[in-house]
């Protein structure tokens, strides 16, 4: 397909962050991971702008983001929406597990959340077996059974080699039972630790996943409501004879992030 940077009759250039800004741009980004089932102040990211790129780190004393919901999965991220029940209820944006309850109720905000196009991201992947860097897509959820996920790439520390790397891409339901679960650890011949470019072609009937604007993988099925976009560095507990010693900070480097609607689309809501 022709880029729809390439492409202004039939594209809109919806979110171009190329976090050029000494701070995080607070119309564009919400400094907090899931919050609702912990709290701002404990998903607070740990990040750094440096010569027009977004660092988002784990350090040595960053306490685990949910000890009570997520164990000791450890997380710096943020997120361009956010929606949430009542403390003490079950409501709120990616239920990964079952038991959750909203310890910090959440004003409703939505910043981007696109419904279908083109969004693409340049970033670095870590190398190191318990990291995992990811932008993922959620539904924004006001309704439960808007759940679906569209993982546009999700990279495993313990999957990247000096020149080969297992890529996730694809979509899982969570709560949406019109979609089913169509997820893929696509392997590519890069070293995911130098940039590259991954982006997602996001139409009515289905999901193109493009690596360096190669098309790598289609899902037949496509979320059908507004979703947000999820960008983090995750780090996770030794798991049985891994005894790596963690190499802190892990220090997650993106480039840059945009998005792109149809023109034929413009009424599809992205804000509200």
């Amino acid at each position: 397909m022709t880029h729809p940077s390439q492409d202004p009759a039939q594209w809109s250039a919806d979110f171009i962050e190329e976090f050029d800004g000494p701070e995080l741009d607070p119309g564009r980004w919400l400094p907090y991971y899931l919050p609702q089932w912990s709290s701002r102040a404990r998903t607070a990211p740990r990040h750094r702008m440096s010569e027009s790129t977004l660092v988002l780190q784990i350090d040595a004393d960053q306490a685990p983001w949910s000890p009570e919901f997520d164990g000791q999965i450890k997380t710096t991220a943020i997120q361009t929406g956010v929606f949430s029940g009542p403390v003490g209820s079950s409501i709120g944006q990616c239920r990964f597990t079952d038991g959750l309850v909203v310890r910090e109720a959440q004003e409703p905000r939505r910043l981007y959340t696109p419904h279908r196009g083109y969004i693409e991201t340049r970033l670095r992947a870590i190398d190191h077996p318990r990291a995992m860097v990811a932008l993922w897509m959620i539904g924004y959820e006001d309704e439960p059974e808007r759940s679906g996920e569209i993982c546009m790439v999700e990279i495993f520390g313990r999957d990247v080699g000096a020149d080969r790397a297992l890529v996730g891409m694809g979509i899982h339901p969570f709560h949406d039972p019109t979609l089913v679960d169509d997820f893929s650890r696509v392997p590519l011949q890069i070293d995911a630790t130098d940039y590259h470019v991954y982006a997602v072609d996001w139409s009515d009937s289905r999901v193109d996943f493009y690596a360096d604007h190669t098309l790598v993988r289609t899902v037949e099925q496509s979320p059908n409501y507004p979703m947000q976009l999820m960008l983090g560095v995750y780090e996770f507990p030794p798991d049985g004879d891994d005894e790596a010693p963690a190499d802190y900070p892990f220090e997650f480097v993106v480039d840059y992030v945009r998005g792109w609607s149809r023109r034929s689309e413009a009424g599809a809501p992205s804000t509200p």
